[in-house]
């Protein structure tokens, strides 16, 4: 796979598009993994990854986006 950016060997893919990056172009950021309820402390929780891959580039939805069809 080859950068995005410079066509350079790549040396990671993005987690939210894909895209290769090779280590200048890289970027890090927030990944959450997943939300749950915790009853005990009412309240949401959220299992991050602090230092995720990403391109610089995409710009995920910062909130969700509904579905009905997959209703």
């Amino acid at each position: 796979m080859l950068c995005w950016f410079c066509a350079e060997s790549a040396r990671a893919s993005c987690r939210f598009c894909g895209r290769g990056v090779c280590a200048e172009h890289a970027r890090f950021g927030p990944y959450l993994l997943q939300v749950s309820r915790s009853e005990s402390r009412r309240r949401a929780e959220a299992l991050v990854v602090d230092d995720a891959v990403q391109c610089g580039t995409c710009r995920p939805r910062p909130h969700p986006v509904a579905m009905p069809e997959l209703d």
